[in-house]
């Protein structure tokens, strides 16, 4: 009988699963905090955000950073903080019940907002930000690993739909300021509000009448194209999410 064969990107789904099950859950006892914190430090590299955060504010109620670890949002809470939008999407690593932990000690709401930091904004996601963002108690934290790619994103769109900033100011929120290199496979990012700019705001369109009727997410998929030099240096070497 022949058994069935399995791809590597079978396999890479199964741990990632496998990831899910072990840390999408409470934490119970001194030695699954331990666990959770050297999971965090060292799988999930926030050994690194334990010297920078790469926190800024982007209004006096809207913020971002990376990964926080728990005394960021116990300090953070101390600041006023009200709701945490999680932009990582899978919770698989010991960041996450450790996040949690935290958030629901200090009666802070967290909230998901996955996005993709290689691939088009997904059109249903875009159609619903700007009342996501009203909706929102703040302050509010926006976090993905590194607060580079994701949060620099998401924090364009908030200064765009409900700050109603120019894009050009908007836009300086993904710059390499915040660690963000428009040159990689995350310059995506950046290309899809460059083609808002020549698609619709060139031409007088509402944002959100663009991303209805004339935005492409699989066009932008197919045609951005990332230099090789910055996509090494992005995923290889900074081992960006």
């Amino acid at each position: 009988m022949r058994l069935p064969s399995f791809s590597r990107q079978d396999l890479r789904s199964e741990r990632r699963l496998a990831r899910i099950a072990r840390w999408d859950r409470p934490i119970t006892g001194f030695w699954q905090r331990i666990y959770a914190w050297v999971n965090m430090i060292l799988s999930d590299h926030g050994i690194f955000r334990l010297v920078y955060l790469n926190f800024h504010q982007v209004t006096p109620h809207f913020w971002r950073a990376a990964q926080p670890a728990p005394h960021d949002i116990n300090r953070m809470a101390r600041q006023g903080l009200k709701t945490i939008i999680n932009l990582r999407g899978g919770r698989e690593f010991g960041s996450w019940p450790l996040e949690k932990e935290a958030a629901e000690q200090n009666g802070i709401r967290i909230l998901d907002f996955t996005l993709r930091s290689r691939g088009a904004p997904e059109r249903e996601a875009m159609l619903k930000a700007r009342q996501y963002f009203a909706d929102l108690e703040t302050p509010a934290l926006i976090h993905c690993k590194s607060g580079a790619d994701r949060a620099g994103f998401m924090a364009t769109l908030y200064l765009l739909l409900h700050e109603n900033r120019p894009l050009d100011e908007a836009i300086q929120q993904l710059s390499s300021r915040y660690g963000h290199f428009k040159w990689s496979k995350t310059g995506i990012l950046d290309a899809f509000f460059e083609l808002y700019r020549r698609e619709g705001l060139e031409k007088g369109l509402t944002f959100e009448d663009w991303v209805a009727n004339h935005y492409d997410p699989e066009a932008l998929q197919r045609n951005f194209h990332a230099s090789f030099w910055s996509t090494l240096l992005v995923d290889r070497l900074l081992r960006r999410e």
